[in-house]
């Protein structure tokens, strides 16, 4: 059972994805980025490619796209808060950028 990140898990598991441009949410507990593209085929490719991890682990973002911009929140309902699922997706979604 997936169970929300305990103040000893936060700083090991969020401190590598705020160097990589993650951030906190404010007034939630939830992580958020923006990822930008060269266009549009570009940030929909890799929302596709995101969306194969997230329906495999069952854990899936709150996302938007305009145009070449993808905006990402994560975090896990099922508990209130942030999980181990949240920054594991983080981690594929920053993995899956390609150069």
């Amino acid at each position: 059972m997936t169970e929300k990140l305990s103040d000893e898990a936060r700083g090991p598991l969020l401190d590598p994805l705020f160097k990589t441009g993650w951030s906190h949410v404010e007034g939630r507990d939830a992580i958020a980025k923006e990822f930008v593209f060269d266009d549009f085929v570009e940030a929909f490719g890799w929302m596709t490619r995101v969306a194969i991890w997230a329906e495999k682990w069952n854990h899936h973002p709150e996302w938007s796209n305009v145009y070449k911009t993808v905006s990402v929140v994560l975090t896990t309902h099922d508990v209130g808060g942030l999980s181990a699922l949240d920054a594991k997706l983080a981690r594929k979604m920053d993995g899956l950028v390609r150069p």
